[in-house]
């Protein structure tokens, strides 16, 4: 066999290096499990089968003894199930609230959503795709708050609960910073606010603005409150003021930080009247990441990620960046490395973490994470291979470990060996050879 003739007697080969390689265990963490961010920062986090984010803030309402809640809910295209329906595709779901007091049920709300795409592609979209927003008014109080999704055309269905404080606002008093991606003020307490609600207060690093609306009630128009945005350390990395408008009775403003006054990670914008001290200060956590799939937060744990991105090239102009044009690099990297650019999203990226992540789970061994491994390395930029054959069960005429991957369409062949015994396959010295010479042709082509 080929395998005893090209491997058996030789020690496994190198690694070429791709950047600094990070320590075992770290950055990935977090990295596929963006839930466990959104749910760090206070948003109503539910996992599989139907994975959502969810955000309550609430803002007065027509009377002092009702307030309105503000209900957003982010979810993914492909966490729904689409039917054909004619030359599109359609998905439906069900969406529940619910406010239970220790009395009993105060109020419930419930309703059935549909999403109509054009292609089988959008029903593939794993950023944030579907927004659902609901205003109730609710009285003051504390509630267990209950939130439930159901897919109608399947079985799965998550839900997630939590204790609130609706408060009471009287004509006085501000509400919470609410992140929103567009709208403005109202100016009177009966109309509903005409926003479109940001649920997981999240952007995209160096791309888009980040937006916060809050209402004041009983400060004049013009009047302005001092904003300040922090990041996880505590450090201020922004601030401003905000004027708001209106009337007396309900004033409101928006906040706007702009591309490039953010670093990438987790932060905390806080919103408060001149002079009136920390106490009278409201505040809302918010994320810049790379991705609203991938919980990326940190520059160079992102550039330790993309050590096997074929466009090196660009991931080097990423790394060279100074910091103050670390957003402009990345807008610029973002759009040359998209393979469509029609769409939202980056499809060579979604695919290249889809399968960092498949890699990081299949092929962990001993001491290394998945996708540090040579097998994750090889899976993470050809694929899934045509033909696996493991000859661990034939040792005694091979005389060590050992796995051989077909790849048909690239003529290629590759073999690991686990010298050790211990469960560690190497590419052995040849397949290394071939394989970085495929790769010297893909990045070629490019």
């Amino acid at each position: 066999m080929a395998f005893l003739a090209g491997g058996v007697a030789c020690s496994p080969a190198a690694r070429p290096a791709g950047g600094p390689r990070p320590e075992p265990g770290t950055v990935v963490s977090t990295l596929f499990d963006a839930g466990s961010v959104y749910g760090a920062m206070g948003l109503l986090v539910a996992g599989p089968p139907l994975p959502f984010v969810a955000t309550l803030n609430y803002v007065a309402d027509a009377t002092a003894d009702s307030t309105l809640a503000v209900f957003g809910l982010s979810l993914a295209n492909h966490a729904l199930s689409f039917q054909r329906d004619g030359a599109a595709y359609t998905a439906q779901y069900h969406v529940e609230i619910a406010f239970r007091a220790d009395t009993g049920s105060v109020r419930n709300f419930a309703s059935d959503e549909a999403v109509r795409v054009r292609t089988f592609q959008e029903t593939l979209r794993a950023d944030e795709s579907v927004i659902y927003q609901q205003f109730l008014g609710v009285p003051p109080g504390v509630y267990t708050v209950t939130v439930t999704v159901r897919d109608r055309n399947s079985p799965a269905a998550t839900h997630r609960e939590r204790t609130d404080t609706v408060p009471r606002f009287a004509g006085q008093g501000m509400s919470a910073p609410l992140a929103v991606y567009r709208g403005g003020g109202r100016t009177r307490a009966s109309d509903v606010p005409k926003l479109l609600v940001n649920p997981r207060a999240t952007v995209s690093y160096g791309a888009d603005t980040l937006r916060f609306y809050v209402e004041a009630y009983g400060d004049r128009p013009g009047t302005r409150l001092l904003a300040r945005a922090t990041d996880q350390s505590g450090h201020e990395i922004w601030h401003d003021t905000v004027a708001l408008a209106g009337t007396e009775g309900l004033a409101s403003g928006v906040a706007l930080l702009r591309p490039g006054e953010l670093p990438v990670g987790a932060g905390r914008f806080e919103i408060g009247r001149i002079g009136a001290g920390g106490a009278a200060t409201r505040a809302a956590p918010f994320l810049v990441s790379f991705s609203d799939q991938f919980a990326i937060t940190n520059y160079d744990e992102m550039l330790s990620l993309l050590r096997y991105f074929e466009r090196q090239d660009w991931v080097d102009k990423l790394r060279k960046a100074p910091p103050d044009q670390r957003p402009t690099t990345w807008r610029e990297f973002y759009k040359a490395t998209d393979p469509v650019e029609l769409t939202p999203e980056n499809e060579a990226l979604d695919a290249y973490f889809r399968r960092l992540q498949m890699a990081n789970q299949r092929f962990r061994e001993a001491g290394d994470p998945g996708w540090l491994t040579d097998r994750g390395e090889v899976f993470i930029t050809l694929g899934e291979p045509d033909d696996v054959y493991d000859f661990t069960t034939d040792m005694s005429r091979a005389g060590v470990r050992g796995i051989r991957w077909t790849f048909n369409g690239l003529r290629l062949t590759l073999f690991f060996q686990d010298n050790t015994g211990f469960g560690r396959y190497r590419l052995t010295p040849l397949s290394r050879a071939e394989y970085q010479r495929v790769m010297a042709q893909k990045r070629g082509r490019q």
